[in-house]
């Protein structure tokens, strides 16, 4: 099918419900995993094998353990991979002789690389422990730290307003309700058609009021939606090649892949506006987006900076209220 350029997957999900799938395709995340255990002595490479298997296929028997996908598995590993070298060049051959004090030494004193690794590392050796293959979890009572607090920044109106001239009816939805209304990508992934009426999207935790020039663009993308699938049984408002086969919502890099920028790019540049116009309200963006207090102190905060200014008179010019700028 691929070499016809047709999508496998949906008959693959079709086949595995029937019973009738023996999926023996090795995940690509095997022999990378295999790959990076050949730089460790025998017995650390035989620990952090039994902790991949545990995380790639999970547990029923106790203490259980729910399996992880390959991504969470890359990302753990490459969070406690610099200390578990570290530890190899100091000649332990084994987790079971690690201690507090070696955890301390290749820690970095703060900020995002210190959460990082420590979180990696207890990732590891803490369903080690429960399981008996090292004594002690030497990670517990060390104090994680920050991640190091980011500066969101806006976006060029000139790109804004190319984004939002394209024609692509996916395109167009997408970056309306992102510009105009900060929806987030885990939104936009899990909204129904059927929460679109009386020109207002029904979310979880709030109701949005769509702007006109929003209205129009869903129209026509739902004009498209129904011409191109028109007996998809997917109730999900967006839908590729692939998800309209099936019941699943896209996914995150369908969404940033369409948009060509990530969403998280255009929702930050939009919450900047709206914390500008309010003057640093942020009661007001809790209520119109939906965020904590915490989450809004982030954009509100910018609010006065002389660099954000500078910014935006060098590369933006004046915008309307409600950022229609296509």
């Amino acid at each position: 099918m691929r070499d016809l350029q047709l999508p496998a997957r949906p008959l693959l999900k079709l086949l595995s419900q029937l019973d009738m799938l023996d999926d023996d395709r090795i995940p690509p995340v095997v022999p990378w995993f295999r790959e990076l255990l050949a730089e460790f002595p025998e017995p650390m490479a035989a620990e952090l094998n039994i902790w991949f298997e545990l995380m790639l296929a999970g547990s029923t028997t106790t203490p259980r353990v729910k399996a992880r996908s390959s991504r969470w598995i890359r990302r753990i590993a490459r969070s406690a991979l610099p200390a578990l070298r570290a530890w190899a060049d100091q000649g332990k051959d084994s987790l079971r002789s690690i201690t507090r004090d070696d955890v301390l030494d290749v820690l970095p004193d703060s900020g995002t690389r210190r959460a990082n690794m420590l979180q990696g590392l207890r990732h590891i050796l803490r369903p080690l422990k429960r399981r008996r293959i090292v004594f002690t979890d030497p990670t517990t009572r060390i104090f994680c730290g920050m991640p190091t607090a980011t500066i969101p920044l806006p976006v060029e109106v000139t790109d804004l307003r190319q984004i939002l001239q394209d024609q692509t009816a996916p395109r167009a939805a997408l970056s309306a309700l992102v510009i105009f209304h900060a929806l987030t990508s885990g939104e936009l992934r899990i909204v129904l058609t059927t929460d679109l009426r009386d020109g207002r999207l029904f979310l979880p935790n709030r109701t949005v009021l769509l702007a006109d020039p929003v209205r129009d663009r869903l129209a026509v993308y739902l004009d498209y939606r129904n011409s191109r699938w028109p007996r998809t049984a997917n109730a999900h408002l967006f839908l590729s090649q692939t998800t309209a086969c099936g019941v699943e919502p896209v996914s995150n890099v369908w969404i940033n892949d369409v948009l060509g920028v990530p969403a998280r790019r255009l929702r930050e540049d939009r919450l900047l506006h709206e914390a500008e116009a309010t003057g640093g309200d942020p009661r007001r963006i809790c209520d119109l987006f939906g965020l904590s207090v915490g989450a809004a102190l982030r954009y509100t905060s910018t609010v006065g900076q002389d660099g954000l200014i500078e910014y935006n008179l060098r590369n933006a010019a004046p915008r309307p209220r409600g950022r229609v700028v296509g």
